[in-house]
Parts: C-alpha cells; structure tokens; sequence
C-alpha cells in the first residue's frame, strides 16, 4: 500500500512582519546554539572543568560568533560558489540571503581558538577542546531549521517517510529523504551524547589536551559523508575528477585527517614530556 507523501509547506519565519522581512528559524537556530553553548561554558566553570570565567568566557563567545559567522560565509563562498567573488563579491555580505558552510565555520572558530588561547595565556588544544562540545548544538538546531527551510534536501526515496520539498528540482514531484533531520541526529544529537559523555565520564580534558577537539573532527567528519549518501549533493568534485564525491564529503575527508593529525600531534608531545 502506497503512503501519500507529506508535501512541505513550513514557512522559514518564526514571525514575519512584511514579505521579505521578519525574525526566521535560521536565525533562531544560531540564538540557541549560542544560549545553550554558553550555559556549557557556565557549568563547565562552575563543576572546575573549566578555567574560564564569565569574562573570559564573554569574550570567548564574541570571538565564537564572529568566527562561525565569517568562517560559515567565506567557506560557503569559496568552497561552493567561488565563481562569486568574481562577478559579484559584494555578496559575500549578503549574510541574508543564506549560505554557510559548516566546514568554513569549523575554520572560523578554529582561528577563534587559537586568538583566544593567546589572550588566556592558555593551552590552544584546551580551548579547542572546550568549543568543540559546544558545536553540536549549533549543528543541530541549524539542521533543523535547514529542515523548517525546505533546504539541503535529500535525494529521491520511495520510503514512506519521503518528503515532497517544492523548491527540489523536479519541483516536488518525487518524495525526498528529509537528509537534514538525519544529519540532525547524526552531526547534532549523536556528537552532543559523545562528546558529554566524554567530558564528564573521563578525565579527558585535563589529562589528554587536544584529544577530544581531534574526536570530535573525525567523528564529523564520519558521520557527515554518512549522511551525504542521503543528501542531494550541492556539487561534486568534477575539476579533480572525483565525481563520486560531493563537495561536502570531500571537505569531510579532510576534516577528519585534520582531527587524526591534532590527535598523533598531541600524543607525541605528551610522550616527550
């Protein structure tokens, strides 16, 4: 028995005050992110997992912001539409009309880190490690309103959970993976269970600086090509010949060798000491 597809109709505002202009889930999503990171920070200091204080961690969390903001923009622009840079680079401050990157983001606060980490006088990998349990709420809020926007569908599937997205390129004739939800569960939910458990069931941070920020990247990194099998890919690789890969696979690959290198990098330093 065939299972009517639900066709998606969300609007992308939470409330909308003219045609174009209102307060949209996407928005919202990066306010929840923030609000819940930094509720973290706040217990992490309160339980002595963290050494930052209320002012360090403020000025953390501006450092945090800018670095997902222009990391996401600039890494969407040039890992998916660099062609704009030159025809139309003033739109690469066209924050408003979409576009992030969730691997640009990654480099943006991966730069935040180490800026902040000489401000602290501090450890680089010990930040790093602390933003990297506070990413995946953010991931997770920010796929889910990829879902409220009818973005970043999936491929076509005759499973019964298929969803008809209008702005598909078959104009929402053919159900669809809803993708996002999965990579919300994967690169959202999944990555906030392992990496609180890892914070509070070991000594991982104190003991072994860097390793958790270089789990945390593979793991991504594992779960992202995961996901991509399900997900209508935004390009592929064809200038390298690799048109098996999409975009956001191949930039995964090396997400994933980056959290490997940071790992062996920290072991081999703590086996001098």
């Amino acid at each position: 028995m065939l299972v009517a597809a639900w066709k998606h109709d969300l609007s992308p505002f939470v409330i909308k005050f003219s045609e174009n202009a209102g307060i949209r889930w996407y928005g919202l999503a990066y306010v929840l992110g923030f609000i819940v990171g930094m509720w973290l920070l706040h217990i992490y200091y309160k339980k002595r997992i963290s050494p930052f204080d209320a002012d360090q961690q403020s000025g953390l969390f501006i450092a945090i912001f800018l670095g997902v903001l222009v990391g996401g923009r600039v890494g969407y622009v040039l890992f998916y539409t660099p062609g704009l840079l030159a025809t139309e680079p003033w739109k690469l401050f066209y924050v408003w009309e979409g576009g992030m990157s969730s691997h640009g983001g990654f480099i943006g606060v991966i730069l935040a880190a180490w800026i902040m980490a000489k401000r602290f006088k501090d450890s680089f990998f010990r930040v790093g490690d602390l933003l990297a349990t506070l990413a995946p709420p953010g991931l997770f809020f920010g796929r889910i309103a990829n879902f409220i926007n009818g973005e970043l569908w999936g491929k076509p599937t005759g499973a019964n959970w298929g969803v008809l997205f209008p702005d598909a390129p078959d104009d929402g004739l053919e159900p669809r993976h809803p993708s996002q939800l999965y990579e919300a569960g994967m690169e959202g939910l999944l990555l906030i269970i392992y990496t609180q458990l890892r914070v509070w069931k070991s000594s991982i941070l104190k003991d072994n600086p860097g390793q958790l920020g270089g789990e945390f990247l593979i793991v991504y990194s594992i779960v992202r090509i995961f996901g991509e099998q399900f997900r209508e890919p935004d390009s592929f690789i064809t200038e390298l010949h690799l048109g098996f890969l999409s975009r956001g696979s191949f930039l995964s690959l090396f997400t994933g060798l980056i959290g490997l290198a940071i790992i062996i990098y920290t072991r081999n330093v703590r086996k001098r000491i």
